[in-house]
């Protein structure tokens, strides 16, 4: 739908919203409205209307934990606004930090202590409680990812991207299975809001809980990992006393590549698939 068309559906619905200077993001399977206050989420098929009680159960799960940080709450459901209603939720303020500005010299301290504080309230939340809501990680979930792999992505790859790519898998499926904390499941840095407080970053907000599930803390310091550099997840590890974590953060990011471009496979998407093969060719 038309940036135009979105805004007059939600003036029609909320008439006391502000919607001067909003700002519209089209995803695969959702248009975004970004207000002053409120984010509305269009879901474009009748599959992805049918998730939203479910994002609403998760988020209003996830905002019960005190993380510290603010997560989108649920403000209400419209099912007659457009051809599949729309999610209405609290916009979060603040940008997500530069990795740069994360690892300079002056903040990285800072910005390790904050990925600490919050992840230690993630991996300390209520599990029991969790699971009531929040999907469980699989146990064999990487070995079916690898038979996908190898199906779908092998016969893309060069022979020396095979090898690399079985290397990869081998690794992940010898992993220990673990299923001990609220895990955001996409912490890039895209995904962490930061706000400045006396001339230092403060990690104020997370977005994007889609893929949040009771699974196993180190996924999160591997996308932190990935998105940082090995320095910041360095000091995070250590004060958060995970260093038996290491061996598995270095698996989940080994999976990285090959989780992006088997999403482009099976979605259709040239561009995640080409950037995610890029060192299999």
């Amino acid at each position: 739908m038309t940036l135009s068309h979105l805004v007059d559906v939600v003036r029609r619905a909320h008439p006391d919203v502000d919607l001067e200077g909003v700002s519209v993001h089209s995803g695969q399977f959702h248009d975004v409205l970004i207000a002053r206050d409120r984010v509305f989420r269009f879901p474009k098929t009748a599959a992805a209307a049918a998730e939203l009680p479910g994002r609403v159960a998760v988020l209003t799960a996830v905002d019960a934990v005190e993380l510290g940080v603010g997560v989108p709450v649920p403000l209400s459901e419209v099912r007659d606004g457009g051809p599949h209603g729309f999610l209405v939720l609290s916009r979060l303020h603040g940008t997500p930090l530069e990795r740069g500005d994360a690892t300079s010299p002056e903040v990285i301290d800072v910005v390790a202590a904050e990925f600490a504080r919050v992840l230690r309230a993630m991996a300390g939340a209520d599990v029991e409680k969790l699971r009531l809501v929040l999907a469980v990680a699989d146990a064999g979930r990487w070995r079916g990812f690898a038979g996908r792999v190898r199906a779908t992505l092998f016969p893309l790859m060069s022979e020396d991207g095979r090898a690399r790519a079985e290397r990869e898998l081998a690794a992940a499926v010898a992993m220990d299975h673990v299923a001990t904390g609220l895990v955001h499941g996409d912490l890039g840095g895209e995904n962490v809001l930061w706000q400045q407080a006396e001339e230092l970053p403060r990690l104020t907000g997370i977005v994007d809980w889609d893929e949040a599930k009771v699974g196993d803390p180190a996924e999160d310091l591997a996308a932190v990992g990935a998105s940082y550099g090995p320095e910041l997840v360095e000091r995070v590890v250590a004060l958060l006393g995970a260093g038996d974590a290491w061996p598995r953060i270095r698996a989940y990011q080994g999976t990285f590549a090959l989780q992006q471009a088997l999403a482009g496979a099976e979605d259709g998407d040239d561009e995640e698939l080409d950037d995610g093969l890029t060192g299999y060719r």
